[in-house]
Formats: C-alpha cells, structure tokens, sequence
C-alpha cells in the first residue's frame, strides 16, 4: 500500500501540467436583471495553472463592490491533473440602465464582457400583514399638550431571513426624541403568516404647539436566499420598506393656566424622603430630603426645589440631585434636594408646607401637589427641664440681705457739748477705713492672675466663612465642615495651617472639645453621631481667640503690705 501511494505521488510530480499560464477563463452573474437598490454577484472562473486575481477596479464607476471571495480547486483523473480558481465580488448598482461588465485578463485567458440591466427601485409603499417585510407606527396620544410626552411605538416586521439591516431612527426638529428601554425581539402570527417583529419605542415631547409630522422611517437591509445554499457570496437580495407619515396636533397651555411652570404629567408627587422629629435641640440641624417625581416629564422639566423662609430658622439648601429614567414606555423625571434647618431660637418650628402646580394629562385637568407642614418642638441645649431651678435662684437673689456683724459692740454717744467734734471725727473715721479698704481691694486684685478672656470674632466679621462652615455642619458634611472651619480661622489669623493649631489659639473649652471630635471621626474613625451640630453650637456666635496678655499689667499695682521678711546671710 505505501508503494502504490508512493508511485502515485511520483506521477504527480512527473505528470505536467497543462501550463504554467491559465488555459481557459469565463465570467457570469447569478441573475441579468435586477432593481436598483439591490445586490449581484459576479462570479469569475479560469482552469489551469496558478493565476492572480482579476482588476476588479475596473467596476468602481458604475458599482459599489461588497466584499470578493476566493476558492481553489484541484483534481486528478486518469492521470491527468487540473486545477480550477473561482472569485465571487458582491455588486450594488450605482444607478439604473444598461451596465456593461468588461471582459478580465487573467494571464493568457480572457472572459467575454457581460450586461446588466438595472430597472429604477419600485415605489416605496406602506407595508402589510402579508408582505414580507413591513413597519407599523403608532403614536399616543394624537393630540397632547406642548412639552407633554408622546409615545410612539415602531414595529418592524418581517417573514424573511436577514442577513443585515438598519432601521432609521426618528428625526424630528420641533421636538426632543429619545428613545426608551431596548430593542423588544418576539414573534407573531398575522393572516396565517408567522412573523418576527422588533419593536422599538420612543419619547417624543413637542416643543411648540401646532402640527407636528413625523417623517416616515425606513428599513433596508438584506435578506438571505436559502434556495442557493452554495453561492459563494451570500450577501443576498436588498430589501426595503417605509413607514407612513403621522401628523400630530400640539396643543398649547391652557389660557386658566396662570403663570406658574408648564408641568403636564400622567402623575406627578412631592415628597419627604426623611423622617421629622417631633423636637429638637436648639442649634441641631434638622435636614429635609424632599423629592418631586413626575410620570412623563424629563428631570429638565422639573422646577427647582426652594423652601420658603422660616422665621426663627436659618435654611442652607444642598445641590439637587436630579434624574431621568425609563420603563420602555414612561420617562420618570426626579429631583431632590436636601434642606439643613437650624432653629435659632426655642419654642415651636414650623416648617411650611410646599405646594407644586401640575396639569393631570389623563383626566386633562389642574392638579396641586401638597407637601404639608410640620412643626417641631425646639428646646434649648443643655438646660434643665425642671423649672422650679430657675425660680429658686430668683427668689435667693430677691431676699437676699447683708449679712449680720459679729460681735458688734455697743455705740456710745457722747454728750450735748461734743456733738459737732464727734460727727468730724465719725466721718474722718469712715473716710479712712473706706480707702484702706480700697488698697486692700485693689491689692488683692493685683495679686489674682488674671484669667484670659477670650476675643470672639463676631458672625458679622465673620462672613461667608462662617455661612460655609454652618452650611457644611447642617449637611453633616464633616470633611467640608474642617475645610471650611480652617479657612474661616485663616481670615483673621493666616498662621492656622490644622486642626490642632486652632484649638490651641481658642479659649472657649467647647469649641476646643468640638475640635477634637472632629479630629477623631476624620482620623481616628470615631463615630459621627451629633459632631456636626456640637460643631454647629460651639462656633455659631464666632471664634473665641486667646486675647493676648500684657506682661506689664500682670505686675503688681501696689507694693505687698506685708513684704517677705529677707534673711540674712
């Protein structure tokens, strides 16, 4: 058996081959008439020896060449060897008439010239259930409000195997168009004819009243031709279909609409996203998350959150978050924001209520959103709740009276004749003990080391520094809070550079305290919990700076009355 397989290599070595250059060549299209918009193959085939593919440059004036594939075959019969090189070139027309394919040189061979004849593409029609391919359009409402959303839904159904395709996207210039959720893939009996349909679906949300057209939209793709499973180019054939148009009448507002923002919505809400208390410690931020929501309007459309003034109250409003998202059928418009409430005063808070204006599209009448009010106890930090200790301190101060002298000794008066000399000498006397009393004071007080009294920097100097370091505290945004705190200290004194620096500089030991649980959540990972309105409480009247002391106004402003004795030696 090796024998034989080796006898015959040895043939086929020996044997030659017709020649070197191609013995034989021909050109031919799997089709001679075609419309335009559609796709041929031209097929090109030489026997013989090796050859190089044809210039197929030739084609580029009157057709967009799609891709060439290339196969070769080799045969042995009765000895005698062949070989055989076929190219397939996908073709698309560039116009319609009579197009002349020239002939190819291919080394020796050479094919004969072809003619095509390409017809104009047919008009495009609206398609139905019953044709091979074809696109629905439905639109809702067909009458809307300005900036109310239309959902329009495109179907694109088809009974053939395609290969490639694309669908046009809607393109409309008075209106903002985008599409909802992903492409939908499913399957669907029509007139006994089973059908795939991908479906996709938009926002459309008109920007001026009047008619609004939406363009037809158009499908061309490709579909395959499986009767010819051995077609070297299987682009297949082009094919095509249009949706009809659609006018839409925009309405305008309402003439009873007044003035406030344009909002038409299928639901539209506003909500406290946190929980209120029902008190709170005077200078404890009390923070507001409040959310308005609308079903088919985008987060654009949606009015800024503001919360009216609070009398007793500073307000600092956070940045709003804002979003849009989608179902595949309803744009949701969202927008928070948060509100840092800081009661300057006890008593009784009441946040008020927030009110936002909207027109029900689905009941096609005006609607109010209501955020009611809520009040909330305010007591002062720190103080006792018993008020019997404030009234027992009134009364001590009311009936307090000088205390008794000890041992007093009796008065004598003198007699008649020496009235006027014993009032002189009664006033001299107390003249004397009175300014000997005020050296003993005044020596007394020189001799206490003064205690330092701290120089605070008022919120009136302190400006936006302190807004900021107030705001950040209320938002309990403790790295803004440091931030802020130390650039505040640095408009009066540019050599704080941390933390650490300040609270040595401060006198007041609340402020120091609230320093420190703040360096210990930033660098130390303590808990957070109520360090932001400790920092709010201790800084809000200002920064209480070390006053410097005078060396020379610590010396003694009179001599000792009884100076130490020295020893001698």
């Amino acid at each position: 058996m090796k024998f034989r397989i080796c006898m015959m290599l040895a043939l086929l070595l020996i044997v030659p081959i017709s020649a070197e250059a191609a013995g034989s060549a021909r050109a031919w299209l799997d089709r001679n008439t075609m419309q335009l918009g559609e796709t041929v193959t031209l097929n090109v085939e030489v026997e013989g020896g090796s050859a190089s593919q044809p210039d197929f440059s030739v084609l580029d004036s009157d057709f967009n060449t799609l891709g060439t594939q290339s196969s070769r075959q080799m045969s042995l019969v009765n000895g005698s060897a062949s070989s055989k090189t076929v190219w397939a070139i996908g073709l698309e027309p560039k116009h319609a008439g009579s197009l002349t394919i020239p002939a190819f040189d291919i080394g020796s061979a050479k094919t004969q010239p072809l003619v095509l004849v390409v017809t104009p593409a047919a008009t495009t029609r609206q398609g139905a259930a019953g044709d091979a391919i074809f696109i629905t359009v439905n639109a809702e409402p067909l009458s809307p409000y300005v900036q109310q959303q239309i959902r329009l839904t495109v179907k694109l159904h088809f009974s053939v195997d395609l290969s490639e395709g694309a669908l046009d996207e809607p393109a409309i210039d008075s209106a903002h168009v985008q599409k909802l959720g992903r492409d939908k893939q499913y399957a669907t009996n029509l007139n006994g004819r089973r059908y795939q349909v991908l479906e996709r679906n938009y926002a459309i949300t008109p920007e001026h009243s009047g008619t609004l057209q939406i363009p037809g939209l158009n499908f061309r793709g490709s579909a395959l031709d499986n009767s010819d499973p051995g077609s070297f180019f299987r682009r297949g054939r082009a094919v095509s279909a249009r949706s009809e148009e659609l006018d839409i009448e925009v309405r305008g507002k309402p003439v009873a609409w007044g003035n406030a923002p344009w909002l038409p919505a299928q639901a539209l809400s506003i909500t406290d996203e946190t929980t209120l208390p029902d008190e709170v410690a005077l200078g404890e931020p009390l923070t507001r998350t409040i959310k308005l929501r609308a079903q088919g309007l985008g987060f654009e459309q949606l009015p800024e959150l503001e919360v009216p003034p609070i009398a007793g109250a500073d307000v600092y409003a956070d940045k709003s978050e804002t979003r849009t998202r989608d179902d595949g059928t309803w744009l949701y418009g969202e927008r928070t924001r948060k509100f840092a409430v800081v009661a300057s005063r006890p008593g009784t808070l009441v946040l008020p209520e927030m009110r936002v204006q909207w027109w029900d599209t689905s009941n096609d009448r005006m609607e109010t959103a209501v955020l009611p009010e809520h009040s909330v106890r305010v007591v002062a930090a720190g103080t006792s709740s018993n008020p019997a200790a404030g009234q027992s301190s009134a009364g001590d101060a009311t009936s307090a009276t000088p205390a008794p002298v000890a041992n007093a000794t009796p008065i004598i008066y003198p007699g008649a004749a020496d009235t006027t000399s014993a009032q002189r000498w009664r006033w001299l006397s107390f003249l004397f003990a009175g300014l000997w009393l005020a050296t003993v004071l005044l020596w007394w007080r020189s001799r206490r080391k003064p205690d330092p009294q701290p120089m605070r920097v008022s919120a009136a100097l302190g400006g936006g520094g302190r807004d900021a370091f107030l705001r950040a505290c209320a938002m309990a945004d403790l790295a803004e809070a440091e931030r802020t705190l130390l650039a505040w200290a640095r408009l009066h004194n540019s050599g704080v550079h941390n933390l650490g620096e300040l609270a040595r500089l401060l006198s007041d030991p609340d402020q120091g305290q609230a320093i420190q649980s703040l360096q210990r959540v930033r660098y130390a990972g303590d808990s957070a919990d109520g360090v932001a309105s400790h920092l709010a409480r201790a800084f809000r009247s200002g920064l209480a700076w070390i006053q410097p002391t005078n060396d020379s106004a610590s010396a003694s402003a009179l001599p000792p009355l009884y100076p130490p004795s020295r020893k001698a030696g």
